[in-house]
């Protein structure tokens, strides 16, 4: 039996490229039959990674059954998952994100869920004395993950263990690490061939606040204006996403790298008062600023109130 090993949906550099991290880590060190997986189309700066390293993107996958053995990687949320999640058998779960409940296994399990920035980072920690068997292509991978996760250090949930193990994977490499986070964020930051209903959904959440269903995305970018640009299109879009999606509102952070502040599209009331009620912002326009904001995880997820 060839496990299956994936991330959530939408996936993102450190969702496209843990599974393949993980899976070469069964395969080659655990001796266990794995593949990695994906859930959607990774963004641009995922592509980007996969072809810098020569990383085959992995092939996608529908759903799961009773008859798949499943390590899910990067997430805990079932509404991120396939919806037979439950019925296969998962037989390890990897992440750094909130426990979020609902998922269900057939026997006690290994469950790994960590305070870093980064599930990568805890793979590396996981693997031991094998990490030094890693390949480039590898510890590429491995490097981009924790960079694209940590916004090359800026994000708060960054940690000293993210840091020191980015820095030595970058020295083994023989990687300046400001010159490749650059050629990361370019390429998240070109997104001219996505449609709105595309950039809405490509690096979102799922979430509800006392009974409220949010689909919470954020873009990351060092090109804000690109996006500004299409402003009006995306908030009209923003409603016909939240009906297609079965969620009461999308809200949408634009999230300035450089800058180090995200702009939060504000296209009604609803989302006026999660701005106000939750970050104790005024809002006078469609956009609000939210300087220092940076990290879904750590500052807008727990920060959510209606």
């Amino acid at each position: 039996m060839t496990i299956k090993v994936f991330g959530h949906k939408s996936p993102d550099t450190d969702s496209t490229g843990s599974p393949i991290i993980w899976a070469w880590y069964l395969n080659e060190c655990r001796g266990q039959s794995a593949e990695p997986r994906l859930l959607g189309e990774p963004n641009t700066e995922a592509l980007f990674v996969l072809k810098h390293w020569g990383l085959e993107k992995p092939n996608h996958l529908d759903d799961v059954t009773e008859a798949d053995d499943v390590v899910v990687v990067d997430t805990n949320n079932e509404a991120e998952l396939p919806d037979g999640i439950n019925s296969a058998n998962i037989i390890e779960i990897i992440d750094h994100h909130l426990l979020q409940g609902g998922l269900k296994t057939k026997s006690p399990i290994s469950i790994t869920v960590r305070p870093v920035a980064c599930t990568a980072t805890i793979m590396h920690d996981l693997m031991g004395s094998d990490a030094a068997k890693m390949p480039k292509a590898i510890k590429g991978a491995m490097l981009s993950c924790i960079l694209s996760d940590t916004l090359e250090f800026r994000s708060p949930t960054t940690t000293d263990v993210d840091r020191k193990l980015a820095e030595d994977l970058a020295s083994d490499l023989g990687i300046r690490i400001q010159d490749y986070a650059a050629e990361m964020f370019a390429a998240k930051s070109d997104v001219s061939s996505f449609s709105n209903s595309e950039l809405l959904r490509m690096d979102s959440k799922q979430y509800e606040v006392d009974g409220t269903k949010f689909r919470v995305s954020v873009l990351e970018t060092t090109s804000p204006s690109t996006v500004l640009a299409r402003k009006v299109d995306l908030m009209e879009d923003m409603a016909t996403v939240a009906e297609e999606d079965g969620v009461d509102q999308v809200l949408f952070f634009l999230i300035d790298i450089l800058n180090e502040e995200a702009l939060l599209f504000v296209p009604n009331e609803l989302t006026k008062s999660v701005a106000e009620k939750s970050f104790g912002a005024e809002v006078t326009g469609d956009i609000v600023s939210l300087p220092g904001v940076v990290s879904r995880k750590k500052q807008i997820i727990p920060s959510l109130k209606v």
